[in-house]
């Protein structure tokens, strides 16, 4: 194992853990900025990795000051850290447009977003608007192929951006993408892809801009396609998985060059055949997705997991294998991001190595 992920006081911490390492935080921050060529104003991460204020503190620290998130409470959480400018990446339906309203009062000098690709919430957010005094910028939700939210280009988008702009209370911010259709490992492929993203980016803001509608803003991606927005202009973009990153997009994307910074650490609790040994991490510990393999072992030469239940996790390994009862394993997340959030709080291992403090996952209810 990369003796970078040593912990040295191991019997400090008990199991299952969420760990993570501040050094390869900072270093895949850095790494991002790099990315943009020093040029923060393009960068809006999206806080749905970490939940956590500490690492917005430290992305402040680097000079990146607006966000993106997806719920209330990361709203909340972000704006009770001191951001003035934060975009919801969400259309909010029924009594949680009544929350965004209360959040507004409690943080009045905080700018916040939303996304709408439906004539009913544009007519349900001027109307909560309208009724409390309030002003907010909403974004058009543009579906360019991912097909689970937005609206395609069209007339009727056209309509609803103009409605947008017709409505008390409300302002028209811009586009917002969000490609998670964009699979492609091989980067000159994966540009491709974007660059199919980019044409109806431009041909809606040429509709828009055809009917006198102002476009101010367009938020695109995320981390597989954040180096090519990266250097794309007009566009910022919102990478997220970055900050932690995980074994899925280390193998899939090594041209990212961000480095997994968060691991689960574990403990043999049972070795029930000489070729068979169990971890006290179950899916309520890891998250259960994607399907197939939810994490890699780092520190067992050989292992290959197995059969996963809610607090046990079987592995196998050949036989004569060195494992002992209460051994600690470590285990990196194929997808950290609901790995996250099944944590109360992580444990952070300081630059030497020691774990000294928890962070608290601070945004990881909805409420």
């Amino acid at each position: 194992m990369d003796i970078k992920y040593r912990i040295h006081n191991l019997n400090e911490i008990p199991s299952p853990s969420l760990v993570v390492y501040l050094a390869i935080v900072k270093q895949n921050i850095a790494r991002a900025i790099a990315l943009v060529e020093g040029d923060t104003s393009k960068l809006r991460p999206h806080v749905k990795t970490h939940k956590t204020v500490e690492v917005v503190a430290l992305a402040r620290e680097a000079g990146i000051l607006k966000h993106k998130c997806s719920t209330l409470r990361e709203a909340e959480m972000l704006a009770q850290a001191g951001v003035e400018d934060i975009l919801i990446a969400y259309q909010l339906v029924g009594p949680n447009i009544a929350r965004l309203v209360s959040l507004q009062q409690a943080f009045p000098n905080t700018d916040f977003k939303i996304l709408a690709d439906h004539p009913d919430i544009v007519a349900a957010l001027s109307a909560a608007m309208t009724k409390h005094g309030l002003t907010l910028k909403v974004m058009l939700d543009l579906n360019v192929g991912m097909n689970r939210t937005g609206i395609s280009i069209g007339d009727a988008a056209v309509e609803i951006y103009a409605q947008i702009e017709r409505a008390a209370g409300l302002e028209p911010w811009g586009l917002h993408v969000y490609d998670g259709h964009i699979h492609d490992e091989d980067i000159a492929e994966r540009r491709v892809s974007c660059n199919h993203s980019l044409a109806q980016v431009e041909e809606m803001q040429d509709r828009l801009t055809a009917k006198g509608l102002n476009v101010p803003l367009v938020v695109m991606g995320g981390t597989p396609t954040f180096p090519i927005y990266a250097k794309t202009p007009g566009v910022e973009a919102s990478p997220g998985t970055f900050v932690f990153h995980d074994a899925g997009y280390a193998t899939r994307y090594p041209d990212l060059g961000f480095t997994p910074a968060a691991l689960l650490l574990s403990r043999v609790i049972s070795i029930p055949t000489e070729n068979r040994f169990t971890l006290d991490l179950g899916h309520k510990a890891i998250a259960a997705d994607p399907d197939g393999v939810r994490g890699v072992i780092l520190n067992v030469p050989s292992a290959e997991v197995d059969k996963q239940h809610e607090e046990h996790w079987a592995a196998n390994v050949p036989a004569g294998n060195s494992v002992c009862i209460g051994q600690e394993v470590y285990v990196c997340p194929t997808h950290i991001c609901p790995s996250v959030a099944l944590h109360q709080f992580y444990y952070v291992v300081d630059t030497d190595g020691y774990c000294r403090e928890t962070w608290e996952v601070a945004a990881r209810n909805r409420n």
